[in-house]
């Protein structure tokens, strides 16, 4: 027994001093992250979730976005490529292959599905299944991970590329190097016009217009905050802090366009994680390691509801995430709130109050 417990000692000696000696795939800088705010309040844990009814339970593989058609038909993309579609009558059917990653999506007015296919670009598909490339680069700068969108009532589409120096394998990599890569942009579906607005983001993530469309808001994921960028009036082209520090990691937001956005968090913070960033140097150690060796996220299901002030006014929670977890969609529709995940097996629909 001390035989075996002093060679793994020694390999994993070896191991380290190999690491060690290993360039390092980021080059990451220092980041002091502020103490997150207490799950009290508003913000006190409950069970909500796990009242959520479970559609396509195992037939379906990280349904990054969901949203639904004017027919009652709910739509995700997977981790294979394929947009699902699940009819009225409880059949799921694959609606398109983009051959990438389709992330966020949303209908226009035509009842073309626009899609950030992080590996594509922006699409647009129409009914019959059809596939369009709206945009692969913006400024020459290639789209390097196309990832969420709302469309304004006059045919914008505001989309973000999350990192433009990291692909969709590569998010962590992000997370580590701590500097901003991503993009907010806007593209004009009537012109082909396409636009930079935002530059410098920390992983620019979710979208979502306000209900006079008088401005947009883009998640940060890695700061754990959210901006506002103003489209109308005399802060137009302008942005500011619309929430900060928030209790877990946003992904994807969306608004009913009644006052209401619904911010689907990833996962709640991690101390390991906050604590971590204050050394670069160790960020650039464990870059090196396997993945399988980095912190997991904590299973645990979390959707908040913000007013258009910024104010948290309701939180559904899932601790135990068994239900519902890693959920990176809550988009609203005739009463419910449809829930994706990026790497679950699952969809969940939420009556509301």
């Amino acid at each position: 027994m001390k035989k075996l417990v002093f060679s793994i000692i020694i390999v994993l000696t070896i191991s380290l001093i190999i690491v060690g000696f290993l360039p390092s795939p980021i080059s990451p800088v220092a980041y002091s992250a502020a103490k997150p705010q207490k799950l009290i309040g508003i913000l006190a844990v409950n069970k909500l979730l796990q009242n959520a009814e479970l559609l396509v339970l195992g037939e379906i593989n990280g349904p990054e976005e969901v949203v639904v058609d004017s027919q009652g038909r709910v739509y995700g993309g997977t981790q294979d490529g394929k947009i699902m579609v699940l009819t009225a009558d409880g059949k799921l059917d694959v609606f398109a292959e983009t051959d990438g990653r389709p992330l966020g999506m949303q209908f226009d007015k035509n009842q073309n599905l626009i899609v950030c296919d992080a590996d594509k670009g922006l699409l647009s598909i129409n009914p019959q299944g059809k596939i369009s490339v709206l945009a692969t680069s913006v400024n020459g700068v290639l789209l390097k991970f196309t990832d969420a969108l709302d469309i304004s009532n006059d045919g914008i589409i505001y989309f973000t590329d999350a990192s433009s120096k990291y692909g969709k394998n590569e998010y962590l990599y992000d997370l580590l190097e701590s500097r901003p890569h991503g993009r907010l942009l806007s593209y004009d579906l009537a012109t082909g016009q396409i636009k930079l607005l935002l530059n410098d983001l920390y992983f620019a993530n979710g979208v979502a217009l306000s209900q006079q469309e008088d401005f947009v808001l883009v998640n940060e994921t890695y700061r754990y905050r959210i901006l506002r960028y103003w489209l109308k009036g005399p802060k137009a082209g302008t942005h500011d802090i619309f929430i900060d520090n928030l209790p877990g990691f946003p992904d994807n937001i969306s608004s009913n366009r009644k006052g209401t956005f619904w911010l689907a968090l990833f996962t709640v913070r991690n101390d390991f994680l906050d604590n971590l960033h204050s050394s670069p140097f160790l960020k650039a150690q464990m870059s090196k390691l396997p993945k399988v060796l980095w912190p997991k996220p904590e299973p645990y299901g979390l959707v908040l509801a913000l007013n258009e002030s910024g104010e948290i006014t309701q939180s559904l929670h899932d601790p135990s995430g068994k239900h519902l977890k890693e959920i990176t969609s809550a988009r609203e529709y005739d009463g419910y709130l449809y829930l994706g995940s990026l790497h679950n097996d699952r969809v969940g629909k939420y009556e509301l109050p």
